[in-house]
């Protein structure tokens, strides 16, 4: 793929200043656990009611014995703990790196942009562009704690991608799905998870989930992941159209959709598959669908909830 020298995104956060912890051992960077949908309860945010008696109690308890609870939080002196990652109160993130994968990454995110920034003006629509968070180990997200296990993932509840910074080596290394075109039809597999958010379907399908049974849910997931992989091969589309791509580029992202089915993975993780426990979508389904984007580069080819898949 020929991405040097072209623009890149302002929409990446870059947290591996901050991050804390590798858990890599066992993980796997695919996001087999899903995209992320919050599922109605609280998580990684919120408090109760009694929760915030007691901090209310504590307070005027320390502040009897002299001690200002709001002073030293004003002046930086604690630790503000996340779900997933410590950072002082007032310090600045750590400014991005300029390595060469995070060039590629904020590159990769300008292209999405111009793709769907296109597709949803054609529409008479204006599209809303999410922000990439790149981070090392563990970070806190709207919807839980990302960790490097959990893989690449998109949350809705702050409508943000959130992406290991190992991940590429993972991928290549462990899955054998190497190639710049394959990392990048990752990234935008995820960003597919956003337009997704945007237009209406996932928050319908977490909607939906609350009253399914865990094999129906994931029947339904597998839908809604061949739908972003489909529209990650009409992103794939546009940037062939601007001359972008080299030779193989197609066939690096579709071993990648290859290597990442769910028949696939279960086959090398245990020997055996469990049809009712996939939730992304087989290997043949995953190639299907992201080459049903990038040979139609048109979002109504990427009906994945009508008829068989």
């Amino acid at each position: 793929m020929e991405w040097k020298g072209r623009r890149q995104s302002d929409n990446v956060e870059d947290r591996r200043g901050s991050s804390t912890g590798r858990s890599g051992m066992g993980r796997d960077p695919f996001g087999r656990s899903g995209i992320q949908i919050p599922s109605g309860g609280r998580r990684g945010g919120g408090m109760s009611i009694g929760t915030i008696v007691f901090l209310i109690v504590i307070y005027f308890v320390l502040k009897m014995m002299g001690i200002d609870m709001l002073q030293l939080l004003g002046d930086g002196s604690m630790q503000q703990q996340g779900s997933g990652y410590e950072q002082s109160v007032g310090e600045r993130p750590s400014q991005p790196a300029s390595d060469e994968m995070t060039a590629f990454v904020r590159t990769v995110l300008a292209e999405t942009e111009d793709t769907w920034n296109g597709i949803f003006k054609a529409a008479g629509e204006t599209y809303e562009e999410p922000t990439l968070v790149l981070f090392a180990g563990r970070t806190a997200s709207a919807c839980g704690t990302a960790s490097s296990a959990t893989g690449p993932f998109y949350c809705p509840g702050d409508r943000k991608v959130y992406l290991d910074t190992d991940f590429f080596r993972e991928l290549s290394n462990r899955f054998g799905a190497s190639g710049d075109f394959a990392e990048a039809y990752v990234v935008a597999h995820e960003v597919g998870h956003h337009v997704q958010n945007l237009t209406g379907i996932l928050p319908k399908f977490n909607q939906m989930r609350q009253s399914m049974s865990e094999v129906e849910a994931n029947q339904m997931s597998v839908r809604v992941e061949l739908q972003a992989d489909c529209f990650a091969g009409i992103w794939g589309k546009y940037t062939e159209q601007k001359g972008l791509l080299e030779s193989g580029d197609l066939e690096e992202a579709l071993n990648a959709a290859r290597q990442i089915g769910d028949d696939t993975l279960q086959k090398r993780s245990q020997g055996y598959v469990v049809p009712d426990s996939f939730n992304h979508g087989t290997s043949a389904q995953r190639m299907k669908w992201f080459k049903r984007g990038f040979d139609s580069g048109k979002v109504e080819a990427c009906d994945t909830f009508s008829g068989s898949i």
